[in-house]
């Protein structure tokens, strides 16, 4: 499991990506418990998720309705399968609007630029 904290802030709301091997729902469901361990991250207001399996997209928005749909396509266009990627964001008072979106593809494209300079690569 990678984890970058505090990547993104906007009007009090703070952003996070995290991310890690996973190839079916269930272990997806199991990896969003290992990250709610972390007391910060059970707290968050949305643990946003998308991941690419053989068996087809799956997502949860977590109640940040349309993420799921965002990280999808970025995974689809980087063609990365087996892979969770998990947006998550604390809400900090003030609606974002569409600016919500921009902060979620830049969450996930600085995850995916980590996971292509990262170990082994």
């Amino acid at each position: 499991m990678r984890v970058f904290e505090n990547i993104i802030s906007d009007r009090g709301s703070k952003y996070a990506v995290s991310g890690g091997p996973c190839a079916s729902e269930e272990e997806a469901r199991a990896f969003i418990t290992e990250l709610k361990r972390r007391k910060k991250f059970a707290k968050a207001t949305h643990n946003t998720w998308g991941l690419l399996t053989e068996a087809g997209p799956v997502k949860n928005d977590d109640g940040e309705s349309g993420a799921g749909m965002v990280i999808l396509r970025m995974l689809e266009r980087e063609g990365v399968r087996d892979h969770i990627v998990v947006v998550t964001r604390w809400y900090g008072g003030k609606h974002l609007g569409g600016d919500r979106f921009r902060h979620v593809q830049d969450a996930v494209r600085l995850y995916l630029d980590a996971l292509e300079t990262g170990p082994g690569s």
